[in-house]
């Protein structure tokens, strides 16, 4: 009883209560300004609604407590549409909650945004890569006709290294060295293997073997090779290793080739190494020819066969029918089997080309197509110098003049002066071409 008292002493009964407080007396001779009048219902504070202060004219007429002295103070704040029952809706509370869930939706945006940032940059962080310093890379003289058809493809190289202990730059043999040559208006892409045994100038004025460019150089002699000798304006490459080709076609679900009946032997003696590198125990022989399923194993060691008729020359054949087979794969498989595929492949590459560059390729992936491949150079002899067994551009300016009429369809394209340099040493040491 003595706090209900108290209650109504001090603060809802008599003029003990709110008049002398901040709603008593003092509020009702001294109204605040534009307000007159608009606390006096306070004067006489009765807790159970009465509220019986002078009414103000400007006070509320229409709430649920009429004519009881609610004047401008309320009409202008949170008791004037809508907060005690009764009351006129307020149009502004249906806008403010578009706008809350505008914003909110703008917030769970913004975070999956971020989210997938996150995962992209998660992938990134482990890539292997390893830039090419600016100024480092040979680019040959070329007529301004053909540099600026050059500027509507992008170039890479790709190589692929015969390392057993994951060494994947210099000291490493390229046993394939590729050429994709990208169409940047249609996205076509041709693929060139360039044969690794072809006698070129390894950069240096000294003619050897192309493999032996990254074997002493890296990828950045290699590219050198290459541009020096075709005259291409390479940029960036892409290594992988043994590994890489046998996780991709097992990710993928493996792929048809269609054996020969002189490709089993080898195949299956491949077989032996290529499951100690991989680390499997256990593999099934192809014992016929025909249409088969490969899985990783089995497709590495088929890319390997160099024995058969053709050589070094159906070896890379049977490299890019694969590397097709995979890319039509990935066209088509879903974004999980991509997600673990990348995962997988990041420990088995290195690359010069950066996050942002990777993306604007990948990014639109289906709208890309392999138009054809092919192996350089188109017109050889085959035969054993200084150099070892190697193979000899007939001669090495009309096959670099085929190149360029192959990727883009160049009609005014004539050799540079480096390039014809190099052809005629080529001819001078083997004869071949005179």
């Amino acid at each position: 009883m003595a706090k209900k008292r108290n209650q109504q002493e001090n603060g809802y009964g008599n003029a003990g209560g709110f008049e002398q407080n901040p709603y008593g007396s003092n509020w009702v001779q001294n109204p605040p300004p534009g307000n007159a009048g608009g606390y006096y219902g306070y004067q006489n504070g009765n807790r159970n609604g009465n509220y019986q202060g002078t009414p103000n004219p400007d006070g509320r007429q229409n709430g649920p407590y009429p004519n009881q002295g609610y004047g401008s103070y309320y009409r202008e704040n949170a008791y004037q549409n809508g907060s005690y029952p009764g009351g006129p809706k307020d149009p502004r509370k249906k806008k403010k909650g578009k706008r809350k869930a505008v914003i909110f939706g703008i917030e769970i945006a913004v975070l999956l945004i971020f989210a997938v940032g996150l995962f992209v940059m998660s992938k990134f962080n482990r890539l292997n890569s390893d830039p090419i310093e600016d100024g480092a890379i040979i680019v040959n003289d070329l007529t301004n006709v053909e540099s600026e058809v050059l500027t509507g493809y992008t170039n890479i190289a790709l190589f692929g290294v015969d390392s057993r202990e994951g060494t994947l730059q210099e000291g490493a043999h390229s046993d394939v060295i590729m050429i994709a040559s990208i169409n940047n208006a249609t996205k076509d892409v041709k693929l060139v293997s360039v044969y690794r045994d072809t006698y070129l100038d390894n950069t240096n004025g000294e003619y050897r073997k192309a493999t032996e460019c990254y074997y002493n150089g890296g990828p950045e002699r290699a590219i050198n090779m290459l541009n020096k000798n075709l005259d291409l304006n390479i940029q960036d490459y892409v290594t992988v290793d043994f590994k890489a080709i046998a996780t991709a076609v097992d990710a993928l679900g493996g792929v048809d080739i269609d054996i020969q009946e002189d490709e089993i032997v080898h195949l299956n003696n491949y077989m032996v190494e290529t499951s100690q590198v991989l680390g499997i125990d256990s593999y099934e022989n192809i014992t016929q020819p025909g249409m088969q399923h490969l899985d990783g194993l089995h497709a590495l060691s088929y890319c390997r066969i160099r024995f058969t008729t053709g050589d070094d020359f159906k070896r890379t054949e049977r490299q890019r029918a694969v590397l097709e087979q995979l890319f039509q794969k990935a066209k088509s498989t879903d974004l999980l089997t991509l997600n673990n595929l990348a995962d997988e492949l990041l420990d088995l590459c290195v690359t010069s080309m950066t996050p942002t560059e990777i993306l604007s390729l990948v990014s639109d992936i289906t709208s890309y197509s392999i138009v054809n491949t092919t192996g350089f150079p188109f017109d050889q002899e085959t035969m054993t110098i200084s150099a070892g067994d190697c193979v000899i551009p007939d001669t090495l300016s009309q096959n670099v003049l085929q190149l360029h009429s192959y990727l883009f369809g160049s009609d005014g394209y004539s050799p540079s002066a480096t390039v014809e340099e190099i052809s005629n040493q080529i001819i001078y040491e083997t004869g071949v071409g005179l």
